[in-house]
């Protein structure tokens, strides 16, 4: 499965030819001047919740490339009204079968506006069963109990988790929460991109090492695979 991180909490994996794109913050993010949004590409958009910086750069995106946009049911009306019409609403706890896999969505704890201030419905987490892997993103969270009953449905092979602190959890959080879905390696997000959010990343590597876990931080418009 290729990774490719577009900064912030954005980022794609390629599942089956199809290219996902999850919550699509490029234009606005400092961090991410080497980032072409108009080459990114993307079969589906996932989003987790609709602050500006998960949703900002979905609708060009969607038009560009006629993906389908996966969010929830208030995004999914948001959406409708400006004429992004080719979108699957969702809500916590329940799941879909793609043609790359079944998705699973998951509680949240943390809030959801949109950017004109509209009602944003309940975040949301993903988790993804595949054949070429699975994985949780947990998109913006607290850490939560709840985690521990993602491995009833699926073990993931890596976590996607935020790491920031300030507006969601801290790396000995993301730690923790990598415990209780049974999964050793992460993928860091959400941090350094604002003031709020800038983190030790050194200590956040050997936090994660100190208790026989992996925390990977990709470079902003790095592919990998994973």
């Amino acid at each position: 499965m290729k990774f490719t991180y577009y900064g912030h909490s954005c980022f794609s994996v390629v599942i089956k030819g199809k290219h996902i794109l999850f919550d699509p913050f490029v234009t606005h993010n400092p961090l991410a001047g080497n980032v072409e949004v108009d080459n990114i590409p993307a079969d589906y958009i996932f989003l987790s919740h609709g602050h500006v910086d998960h949703i900002a750069d979905c609708a060009s995106i969607a038009k560009r490339t006629g993906a389908k946009i996966v969010c929830n049911w208030e995004i999914h009306e948001w959406l409708n009204k400006q004429g992004l019409e080719n979108t699957h609403p969702m809500n916590t706890g329940g799941k879909w079968t793609f043609e790359f896999g079944v998705v699973k969505t998951t509680a949240a704890q943390h809030s959801s506006g949109l950017p004109d201030g509209s009602y944003g419905g309940n975040p949301m987490g993903f988790v993804f069963k595949t054949d070429e892997g699975n994985f949780y993103y947990s998109g913006d969270t607290a850490l939560t109990l709840d985690m521990q009953l993602i491995p009833s449905f699926v073990v993931p092979d890596f976590s996607i988790l935020p790491i920031g602190d300030n507006f969601t959890m801290d790396y000995t959080d993301a730690s923790r929460a990598a415990q209780l879905v049974n999964c050793r390696r992460v993928i860091g997000v959400h941090y350094n991109t604002f003031g709020f959010i800038k983190i030790d990343t050194e200590k956040a590597v050997a936090y994660f090492s100190n208790h026989g876990q992996e925390l990977i931080l990709p470079e902003i418009g790095s592919t990998t695979d994973i």
